[in-house]
């Protein structure tokens, strides 16, 4: 019986693929509409997300193969959603994250920071949770986390050892201010076993020897589960801090751009709501409170609330020099600044610039005074594409014009290469992510042509008499639960369209369910497969499932409460959600 449903567990995914179809077969045969039919291949591609049995880009690719088989929509119309600007916003977030990451460029912005900061415990994981969401803003959560945690385990093991040196020293200084202890000190362990050998010592100073290995004992025991504890405390701040930094920019995490691309998709006339800028401005806050709020929790947790023991007065100790001088060293590796890295921070710079100024929002933006007053032409998209070719233009060492493609010989060379090259894009370009966006587009496109949206929307037309406040914690609490145990691109695109239909049938602003919820999908802090760096920190900490969750329990909390704090103040009076927005009156994009 083991084997069999041992068996059966190996098996599962291909049982998953050909069951799931057949179990819910009756759904369109019985009620023979767009509605149904639409929902039947939700259904199916809801539920291949959430067990995986297929790799995600996979299942995102269901539609283009089932909503012309169901007549639902034409498969030209189907595949044009694949490639929305959305995902050109995408492409060109993340060339510019790959740019940083291969230049090293990244890992000075990191040591620099924690320099400054210092090496005391609470100092030192509150660098480390301002670097890694920092980071975590522009380039993948996974590779911040990936980054952060050698760096954080180096300076840790520096601590411990510096410690270990100085604790030994006391106990020493301290056995020889008495009298009769060099003896003891100097004797080997084999003249204290050999029973044959006679005592060198008398009684009294045998047990004050034995009394002396038992205190060192008993203090390394107590070092080692300080610094178990530290570490554990460490590794999770890097992993959360990096998933809560993802949130604060348009691109910083997928769900944010399933968010955008949705909102253009679903309510065309928008006026571009969503936007670098205006998301920022709403997001960037709340991450913050969100980081402090985290801080303090896991301050309590692994390192107690003894501020003047664990954030430290007066001079440094030597732990305190010599992890500072293993931080200090690694950012002398680096060398100094060379061209291509300071190429690729100038171009970084500039494109936050232009997303922030193309449309503030307060005043009119730079494209619309130079392009048009009129409609949109520029995009977030269109900038984060034309900053991201730069790479493969400029190149990656300063040329020297007195001897310009000539060696010291003055034997012509080879032109240097530019900042990015196609191979490795290739290599590092989450490709899959581009589909399942694709995918998310065109679930939300046929729910709309197939009704199923109007038919979502009526059906939760009741919970028009629940107060708004509390559909949002509620929705923002599912989506976090479901989102622990389920991919957040998944996740997003699956609830935001429902959300969406929600919204228009009880009356209230799309985003005020729509942005908590996109928000929430990020917070997966309980279990170690919910993200990426969720596993490195799980790997890399001496981490249980149950710190994990105990932590990550009482993170979700906060992270939902902040949401919703930020979405019913400065979001309220940002988005104007006190109105239902005129945009909204239509769901039906324009062809």
């Amino acid at each position: 019986m083991a084997n069999w449903l041992k068996w059966l567990w190996y098996h599962r995914n291909y049982f998953i693929i050909v069951l799931t179809p057949l179990a819910f077969l009756p759904l369109p045969l019985c009620i023979p509409t767009s509605e149904a039919r639409c929902g039947y291949a939700i259904i199916i591609m809801a539920l291949y997300w959430c067990t995986e049995c297929m790799p995600l880009a996979v299942t995102a690719l269901l539609p283009v193969v089932l909503f012309p088989a169901m007549g639902i929509m034409k498969a030209g119309d189907v595949s044009i959603e694949y490639l929305k600007d959305s995902n050109m916003l995408f492409i060109g977030g993340l060339l510019v994250a790959i740019a940083v990451e291969y230049w090293n460029l990244h890992k000075r912005i990191a040591l620099r920071v924690l320099l400054l900061v210092g090496v005391r415990p609470s100092l030192l994981m509150m660098g480390f949770m301002i670097v890694s969401s920092f980071l975590s803003m522009w380039i993948s959560n996974t590779a911040t986390t990936a980054m952060m945690l050698p760096i954080a385990q180096a300076v840790l093991q520096q601590l411990k050892a510096t410690e270990i040196r100085a604790e030994e020293r006391d106990i020493q200084s301290a056995a020889e201010e008495n009298h009769g202890f060099e003896l003891e000190i100097t004797q080997t362990k084999e003249e204290i076993i050999d029973e044959k050998k006679p005592p060198q010592l008398e009684n009294g100073e045998c047990e004050r020897g034995f009394a002396l290995d038992a205190q060192r004992e008993s203090r390394r025991k107590a070092m080692d589960a300080k610094y178990d504890l530290l570490t554990k405390g460490m590794s999770l701040s890097v992993c959360y801090s990096a998933s809560i930094g993802g949130t604060a920019t348009l691109t910083g995490t997928t769900p944010n751009l399933i968010l955008k691309g949705q909102i253009d998709k679903l309510f065309p006339m928008n006026g571009d709501v969503i936007n670098f800028a205006s998301w920022f401005a709403f997001a960037f806050p709340n991450m913050l409170l969100m980081l402090v709020i985290s801080w303090l929790w896991l301050q309590f947790m692994f390192l107690g609330f003894n501020l003047k023991k664990t954030f430290g007065c007066g001079m440094k100790t030597d732990a305190d020099k010599e992890a500072y001088a293993v931080m200090k060293g690694e950012y002398r590796k680096l060398g100094d600044m060379k061209f291509s890295e300071g190429s690729v921070l100038t171009i970084f710079v500039l494109l936050v610039l232009l997303w922030f100024t193309r449309e503030p929002g307060f005043i009119p933006g730079w494209a619309t005074v130079l392009f048009t007053k009129d409609d949109e032409f520029v995009s977030d998209g269109t900038i984060a594409i034309f900053m991201s070719m730069l790479f493969f233009v400029i190149p990656s060492r300063l040329p020297k014009f007195s001897s310009y493609g000539h060696n010291e010989e003055g034997k012509l060379i080879k032109a240097p290469p530019t900042l990015l090259n196609w191979e490795v894009v290739h290599e590092r370009m989450p490709w899959n992510i581009i589909l399942l966006l694709g995918g998310g587009f065109a679930l939300a496109a046929g729910s709309e042509v197939s009704g199923l949206s109007k038919w979502l929307g009526d059906s939760l037309a009741p919970l028009q008499d629940i107060p708004p406040f509390a559909i949002s914690m509620i929705l923002s609490l599912l989506v976090a639960t479901f989102t622990e145990c389920s991919s957040n691109t998944a996740t997003t695109t699956l609830f935001l369209p429902i959300l969406a239909s929600m919204a228009i049938a009880i009356k209230i602003h799309p985003l005020y369910v729509m942005l908590p919820c996109t928000i929430a999908a990020s917070l997966a802090f309980m279990l170690p497969v919910a993200t990426p760096p969720n596993a490195i920190a799980f790997s890399f900490g001496k981490l249980k499932v149950i710190d994990m969750v105990k932590a990550g329990f009482m993170l979700n909390i906060i992270g939902i409460l902040c949401i919703n704090l930020g979405v019913n103040t400065w979001g309220y009076a940002m988005f104007d959600m006190g109105t239902f927005p005129h945009w909204a009156n239509t769901t039906h994009s324009q062809p």
